[in-house]
């Protein structure tokens, strides 16, 4: 842990123990049915940067005691396309049971990484489990990149991938108001660029930022060599060394951090119930080392697309 992080803990009264070798710990010692204290709350989040997934177990809380504690460490988003609570919008409810299945977050991914500023973090209250099954897989990212080999990093330093919200679009029905409320969204939220290594504002460690649900391509490089790149990555999260897999208890409380790891929900459980509490914190635009790759480099010899010739090009009926 870093020298700031243990300070942080040392000064606040609670007790950190690693459940992972590259991403997990146990925090104990706090109650988070009660405000937390500058000190408790500066440990929190130091260790939240340094360990990735923070559990706190035997935290029996209320809806509104995970919305103070998801405060405390920063403002609350509001997810545009989940099952958000009608009094509490920045509160999420995922009560999976038959004849409600649990949707497709068993991909991994890192969450609404569609956003300009995609959360810094996701916190998690178990309120209902099965019992087996159900439980979060966590990958550490900062452990993928540090994997890769040096001339493997040179080449993914500085390139962009671009994120959209297209596993939710499949949520809008193929009618006149489906389509209509669909192309409002996708002007809401237009597809962003993101560094496709970005560089954690706290700990400075670098985490590979692409993820199979959102990510759709590189920027300016060619479709067939950045799918080639993308599909290496995703398999590289698979690796298990790079895993901590949590199992839930009710009254347990997970905090994560979308900065540097991505997590996959398994659906082993249906039709069992699962019933859990959510929130998430709002984060900052995702910074790499250095400028963007020129994207003149990545298309060498590559014919330009149209839309770079509207003035010279062969006009068509649509314009």
């Amino acid at each position: 842990m870093a020298t700031r992080a243990i300070h942080a803990v040392e000064d606040s009264g609670i007790r950190i123990e690693k459940l992972g070798v590259f991403c997990g710990a146990e925090v104990t010692g706090i109650d988070l049915s009660r405000p937390l204290s500058d000190a408790q709350a500066e440990a929190v989040l130091a260790a939240h940067a340094e360990h990735g997934v923070l559990a706190f177990p035997d935290q029996h809380i209320e809806a509104e005691q995970l919305v103070a504690f998801g405060r405390r460490m920063g403002e609350l988003t509001v997810h545009p396309f989940s099952t958000n609570d009608a009094e509490q919008p920045e509160l999420i409810v995922f009560d999976n049971k038959e004849g409600n299945p649990p949707p497709s977050t068993d991909i991994w991914h890192s969450d609404e990484t569609f956003r300009e500023c995609p959360p810094m973090g996701t916190m998690l209250s178990a309120k209902i489990v099965p019992a087996p099954g159900g439980d979060t897989a966590f990958c550490s990212m900062h452990a993928l990149w540090e994997g890769l080999s040096d001339r493997m990093q040179r080449l993914l330093d500085g390139l962009e991938a671009v994120h959209d919200f297209i596993t939710f679009k499949k949520l809008f029905p193929d009618s006149k108001h489906g389509r209509d409320r669909l192309r409002h969204y996708e002007e809401v939220y237009r597809p962003r660029a993101h560094p496709l290594v970005r560089v954690h504002p706290v700990t400075g460690r670098k985490a590979v930022f692409v993820n199979r649900s959102f990510t759709t391509h590189i920027k300016g490089m060619d479709e067939d060599e950045g799918r080639t790149i993308l599909e290496f990555l995703y398999r590289r999260t698979l690796r298990h060394e790079y895993h901590y897999r949590h199992r839930w208890r009710p009254g347990m409380v997970v905090f994560w951090d979308n900065r540097s790891v991505q997590h996959s929900a398994l659906h082993d459980y249906y039709p069992e119930r699962r019933l859990m509490h959510r929130v998430t914190i709002k984060g900052d635009r995702p910074k790499g080392d250095g400028p963007p790759a020129d994207i003149s480099e990545l298309r060498n010899f590559i014919s330009p697309p149209l839309s770079e010739f509207e003035a010279t090009r062969a006009k068509r009926d649509n314009d």
